[in-house]
């Protein structure tokens, strides 16, 4: 199968420079271990592959990689396919993170021509901008450094940022003054997750650090036993003393897994203390004096526990003496509850936004109403509580799209937030109670870019059990339903995240060769709120992938497209969702593009977040999570002497999340099984993680690398090589 592999891989590329320089896959050696659970044995090929720094495993890897890099750079016009996509994706400003304090704004910014987002500040009277951190500033050649978060203070004079290399995510936190753009000397390590949170007086602040790892450590360590600190601006960090920390505060129970983190707000005097529970997003809350709390070495604070993971809590919010919370308990769409802090208890908290037929997905203090997101009909809006009088009400005339994380302080009045559309870049809106108007900031610049041409559809499938499942879908205006289309049908499915209206940019180079790009709301997500979710968690996750091979089947039959023009993507855990997809209906598919996607379910537990994930996913500690894990283990479903479509994994060799081994496993499993002659590639990136992090030019080359590889094995005739007429094999 290998020998055929290699003729058909050579027709198909004959023609090209680079096709002679194409180094042959190195096959991966079989040793099988074999793990009984519960009765059931199941035989792992490729376990050897877990040890990420196994000088065997990383040698295979690069081969891989090797072979990939050059089958794919020989797809006839695949670099002016990366030229366009650079052009589109680079036509547009886009702004992040918004925060704010009296006075200025501080954000990160992308401007056409940068490769990565900086940190700027800006004078809200004067409008003046000021930049304040490029993270590549000095970094060698052919690496990068990134911006993972930052933290402005109550004053509005420093900041606390998050830096990380190569897409790790190993974040080293630092401070910036804010008026001089200097940055003060410390630094803070394993800061990942650093959440830094402001004092009032603006010179100290509260961050969550990971435990420094034992020599010899194993991977899954690395998340376990974080703590929360304190940090004196100006001191030295070896001086930092911890606040909160397994077994160090009797008043606050964590286990291992537990990440402690702080709240505080400018005109509150009350601190609370969220415990983050891996991947769930549900958390326990405690509440305390913030003058109460202090290091350990200090009369520790008594935390009074405000709610636990029974409550369904997944966010909170302080305005002065009231506490605001974000629940699903007998809700699943959300509602918002307030409780006072002289009386925590949660019974009787009051109901102050009911729930209702939108998801309510996320708040913000400002001074003069709490501000929420809400989902509905596949768009998000912002609306207003008032604090005055309890009053809920939309914003005015204001703008509906796909609304990103949005910006409000206690000291500020209004709000102001992202929005764009599937076909509309983003413009960032401010909203005047005073004026009761919501206004293009000019923030961002208009882009050059015309998509007027093009027409976003929302449509409903109906899944196996019946279930309608929304699926948007981007095309050309009146195109013609013929099933010629290539087609790229997008499906994630968990932890509750919804898939809302994002531009597409760069993907508009697929669009303008009469593609079709097509995002299915499958189950597992958040789109209807916890209900939605919880249909596609666990022992109810294989909906996940069914939903998407019913929108797949929903695109066929309504003529979009052919199941020799239509490619499935997925990332992360989307790869659970096309792996799936694949091995279940390898006929449906052309093309699965599978990135950085989780591919071995059951050995998810050993990843450096496995017991994280675990409460999504489920754990073999339990033969009921053993059964869920399973059932949806891509690796675990491949059938040798199967006709697989073309395959496309990537992975960063820095991930955090999902080990690098998940699509490599899968890829060594594919080549070993596939009859059809189509290729199955890895692509490794060796200054990347999980994606979060990279730079514009690297989601540019793999986007470039996506397109390409899809519509040359669909055939479209522009990336075919001139020799071979016809294109690949059918």
């Amino acid at each position: 199968m290998r020998m055929l592999l290699g003729l058909l891989m050579g027709a198909m590329l004959a023609g090209s420079a680079a096709a002679a320089e194409i180094p042959a896959p190195p096959v991966a050696p079989v040793r099988p271990v074999t793990d009984t659970y519960f009765g059931t044995k199941v035989v792992d090929p490729y376990r050897w592959m877990e040890n990420r720094q196994d000088p065997e495993f990383l040698a295979w890897a690069r081969g891989q990689n090797e072979h990939a890099r050059a089958t794919l750079a020989a797809i006839p016009n695949r670099g002016k396919l990366l030229q366009r996509i650079a052009t589109l994706d680079g036509a547009t400003t886009l702004i992040r993170g918004m925060q704010l304090a009296p006075g200025i704004l501080v954000y990160e910014k992308r401007r056409p021509g940068d490769d990565v987002y900086k940190l700027y500040v800006r004078n809200v009277v004067s409008n003046a901008e000021t930049l304040l951190l490029d993270p590549n500033i000095g970094v060698e050649k052919g690496k990068h450094q990134s911006i993972d978060y930052f933290s402005l203070s109550p004053d509005g004079k420093l900041v606390a940022v998050g830096v990380s290399e190569g897409g790790s995510e190993e974040s080293v936190l630092r401070i910036i003054d804010t008026t001089t753009g200097h940055t003060l000397p410390e630094r803070i390590d394993r800061a990942e997750y650093g959440s830094p949170a402001w004092s009032a007086n603006s010179k100290t602040f509260f961050y969550n650090r990971f435990a420094k790892m034992a020599p010899g450590a194993p991977e899954t360590d690395k998340y376990l036993n974080s703590g929360l600190w304190q940090h004196a601006v100006g001191t030295l960090v070896v001086r930092d003393m911890p606040i909160l920390a397994v077994g160090l505060n009797p008043t606050v129970s964590l286990t291992p897994v537990d990440s402690p983190f702080m709240i505080t707000a400018p005109g509150s005097g009350w601190a609370l203390a969220i415990i983050s529970h891996g991947n769930s997003p549900e958390n326990t809350v405690y509440l305390a004096p913030l003058a109460q709390v202090r290091p350990v070495r200090d009369q520790q604070a008594q935390w009074v526990k405000i709610a636990d993971v029974s409550d369904a809590v997944t966010n909170v919010a302080l305005h002065g003496d009231d506490i605001y919370l974000l629940s699903h308990k007998d809700a699943p769409r959300y509602k918002i509850l307030r409780m006072k802090a002289g009386d925590p208890t949660l019974a009787n908290a009051q109901t102050v936004v009911p729930s209702g037929n939108g998801v309510i997905q996320d708040f913000g203090v400002a001074q003069d109403a709490l501000y929420f997101r809400v989902l509905d009909a596949g768009v998000q809006k912002m609306r207003r509580l008032t604090f005055k009088d309890d009053k809920v009400s939309d914003l005015p005339k204001g703008p509906t799209g796909g609304i990103g994380a949005f910006a409000t302080s206690p000291d500020v009045t209004g709000v102001f937030y992202p929005v764009q559309t599937w076909i509309l870049p983003q413009r960032w809106i401010k909203f005047d109670p005073a004026e009761s108007v919501a206004s293009d900031t000019g923030l961002v610049p208009g882009s050059s870019l015309d998509t007027s041409g093009y027409q976003a559809s929302e449509v409903q499938a109906k899944a196996a059990d019946g279930t309608l499942v929304p699926l948007s879908i981007v095309a050309k205006k009146g195109i013609r339903l013929d099933g010629t289309h290539p087609t790229m049908l997008t499906g994630y499915g968990a932890y509750g995240i919804s898939l809302t209206p994002s531009f597409l940019s760069g993907q508009l180079a697929l669009l303008e060769r009469g593609g079709v790009i097509a995002i299915a709301h499958v189950r597992g997500g958040g789109e209807f709120g916890e209900d939605w979710h919880l249909a596609g968690k666990q022992a109810t996750k294989p909906n996940t992938y069914r939903d998407l091979i019913a929108c797949a089947e929903y695109l066929v039959s309504k003529g979009y497209t052919s199941p020799a023009r239509l490619a499935i993507r997925g990332g992360s855990a989307g790869g659970i969702t096309v792996g799936m997809a694949m091995t279940e209906r390898p006929d449906l598919f052309r093309v699965v593009l599978s990135d950085v996607g989780d591919s071995n379910a059951l050995r998810a537990e050993y990843e450096t977040d496995g017991d994280a994930n675990s409460l999504e996913y489920g754990s073999t500690k339990t033969e009921a999570g053993f059964k869920a894990l399973y059932a949806v283990d891509a690796l675990h479903h491949v059938k040798d002497g199967t006709a697989y479509p073309a395959t496309l994994l990537t992975t960063g060799i820095n991930d955090p999340r999902v080990a690098p081994w998940q699509p490599g496993k899968m890829a060594a499993r594919l080549q070993a099984a596939n009859t059809s002659g189509r290729p199955v590639l890895l692509r490794v990136d060796y200054d990347a993680g999980h994606g979060i992090g990279s730079t514009r030019s690297q989601r540019d080359e793999l986007q470039a690398d996506q397109i390409a590889f899809m519509l040359w094995q669909m055939g479209v005739p522009e990336f075919q090589p001139a020799a071979v007429p016809g294109g690949p094999r059918g």
